[in-house]
């Protein structure tokens, strides 16, 4: 079993509601054409979101930046999104973010996760308690959650079967 990135994406949300100021992780920006996506919005959409039938945020959205898929996953193309927030004031479970919306991301502060020197300094960089290296793999029954091959993230997962 290889070496993960473990966000505890509660933790980390919490650092940045109170003002820290963390550090952003992506991969590759170069591969994603609507823009930079943070792997924090990423995992937020995917396990966070509880992917609404009527999609409110998709509804308000000026610029048409949301979209959701047929799974129910939304995605913002950051090219398009004009950060109103009319997003994250209409989102009636608090999902959205409003520092996902900044016009222009501060670029000193994304780490490009290429490698375990870039996992340390984002972890470094991390709100405390947040982010952690791990030799595991996911599990479900500990909400813990693969976001790709090298970051899982901790997540109460929205089911509405339940």
């Amino acid at each position: 079993m290889k070496k993960k990135l473990l966000i505890h994406l509660s933790a980390y949300r919490s650092g940045v509601d109170n003002n820290q100021s963390p550090a952003e992780a992506v991969f590759d920006p170069g591969i994603c054409p609507d823009g930079l996506k943070t792997i924090r919005e990423q995992a937020v959409f995917r396990y966070t979101c509880r992917k609404c039938t009527d999609a409110p945020c998709v509804a308000v959205c000026p610029s048409k930046a949301l979209e959701k898929d047929t799974d129910g996953m939304i995605s913002r193309a950051i090219n398009l999104c004009i950060s109103c927030k009319s997003c994250v004031v209409i989102c009636p479970f608090g999902t959205l973010m409003t520092d996902f919306f900044r016009f222009k991301p501060d670029k000193s502060r994304i780490v490009e996760l290429s490698d375990e020197n870039t996992w340390e300094q984002f972890l470094r960089e991390s709100p405390e308690g947040s982010v952690e290296i791990v030799v595991q793999d996911e599990r479900h029954d500990n909400h813990i959650h693969a976001l790709n091959e090298i970051v899982l993230v901790r997540e109460y997962v929205w089911d509405s079967d339940h």
